[in-house]
């Protein structure tokens, strides 16, 4: 069964980064594709980024390109999300997520979702 274990969420002022991670386990994630989504209050969960474990090619929202930075690291079956230069309208809760294939901007194509991670980001 594959496990989805975010971690790194918290109360940062704009202008600030924050580093997410995402601890996966359960399976060989080779062929699969981590996707992090978000959720504001109020607002439906919507994609930000998603990187293919076996090559690294990575896929971001518009709004996140040149802040945010999806990356893997093989060994510690671990994705991160580098989010920098944080804005207040950053502020949600993020979830990790896994489906293989190919990769995908829309949630309900991602079998395995971690719990989240809070990330509020003051003005």
């Amino acid at each position: 069964q594959v496990q989805l274990v975010e971690s790194g969420g918290g109360l940062v002022q704009a202008g600030g980064s924050l580093r997410l991670s995402c601890a996966a386990s359960g399976r060989t994630f080779s062929g699969y594709f981590m996707g992090w989504f978000r959720q504001a209050p109020g607002k439906d969960r919507e994609f930000v980024a998603a990187i293919s474990w076996s090559d690294g090619s990575a896929y971001y929202k518009d709004s996140v390109k040149g802040r945010f930075t999806i990356s893997r690291d093989n060994a510690k079956n671990t994705v991160y999300l580098q989010m920098n230069s944080l804005k207040p309208e950053d502020t949600a809760v993020y979830y990790c997520a896994a489906r293989t294939y190919r990769a995908s901007v829309k949630e309900y194509e991602y079998p395995y979702w971690g719990q989240g991670t809070q990330v509020t980001v003051s003005s």
